[in-house]
């Protein structure tokens, strides 16, 4: 299990681009189409597995919102800081 990591930690590691909301953090990535995002979801859901950690995501009309959070630590680890970079890196 990941140890659940301090405010002031989190604050420190966030990824461009994501937000705090309570003990998850969230971004949500926008497309040209509908299919891009799709394509995205795929591609984040595979990077997911491979680290054995799943976001909860939502797919909508040209964007992908994403949410995360380790369940066993009850809140923000490392991993979900780690997947966050990971999706960036993902979407360009």
């Amino acid at each position: 299990m990941s140890d659940r990591l301090s405010d002031d930690e989190i604050d420190a590691e966030l990824p461009d681009g994501w937000t705090r909301d309570g003990d998850e953090i969230v971004r949500t990535f926008e497309f040209d189409s509908y299919l891009e995002g799709v394509g995205f979801a795929s591609g984040a859901g595979g990077l997911a597995e491979e680290a054995f950690h799943h976001p909860e995501m939502r797919i909508g009309w040209r964007e992908v919102e994403v949410r995360l959070t380790t369940h066993d630590a009850g809140g923000i680890t490392k991993k979900d800081l780690d997947l966050a970079a990971r999706f960036n890196e993902l979407a360009g």
